[in-house]
């Protein structure tokens, strides 16, 4: 599939519309209009949705949505973590520790991957577990504004203090996977007859 029809593909439109979405969603979080924010962050949320699954059904997998898919998603929640620390809704320490997480992964992959070292990064379980819990934590952070409830304040701090748990270890653990890669073993190749 060339380039133009990549982008024209039904599921990377989706994906560019998460990416069009995101500055507004930055700019009524700003303005405190928290109504339509957390209305942003859902059609987001449901185009985040929707594109994979009509990357499926309409058999649109492409080279460009396997790259934009999750750029989208990593820049979506690392700017609201940016965001809602700023307005005060999530400790500053949350957010240092996602971002440490999150830049030490890259700095380790992009050495590996421009040394031809190691060239697959699949997410672990315990680092789908942790993108799992910044999505609810965001959306849970979102939530209380919108709809005030002390049950939901409570699963909000239960949310963030995992957040600043999960963020290290599960960056340990991706650490630990790539050393232990890295160092194993060729493969023994059989001689030559």
């Amino acid at each position: 599939m060339n380039a133009f029809r990549q982008f024209r593909a039904t599921p990377n439109l989706l994906t560019m519309l998460r990416l069009f979405i995101l500055p507004f969603l930055v700019i009524t979080i700003l303005d405190g209009h928290w109504g339509v924010a957390f209305a942003l962050l859902w059609l987001a949320g449901v185009s985040d949705g929707l594109d994979g699954l009509l990357a499926r059904w309409l058999q649109q997998r492409t080279t460009l949505g396997q790259y934009l898919d999750p750029i989208a998603d990593k820049l979506l929640l690392s700017t609201l973590f940016i965001v809602l620390t700023h307005v005060g809704l999530i400790p500053r320490y949350v957010t240092v520790l996602v971002f440490s997480r999150d830049l030490g992964i890259l700095l380790i992959a992009t050495l590996l991957f421009a040394t031809n070292t190691l060239r697959d990064f699949r997410p672990s379980l315990l680092g789908k577990v942790n993108t799992v819990v910044q999505i609810l934590g965001v959306l849970t952070v979102m939530t209380c504004q919108v709809i005030p409830r002390a049950g939901l304040t409570q699963l909000k701090s239960l949310l963030l203090w995992t957040i600043a748990v999960l963020a290290p270890v599960s960056a340990a653990e991706y650490a630990w996977i790539v050393f232990r890669r890295v160092h194993e073993p060729a493969a023994a190749v059989p001689p030559k007859a």
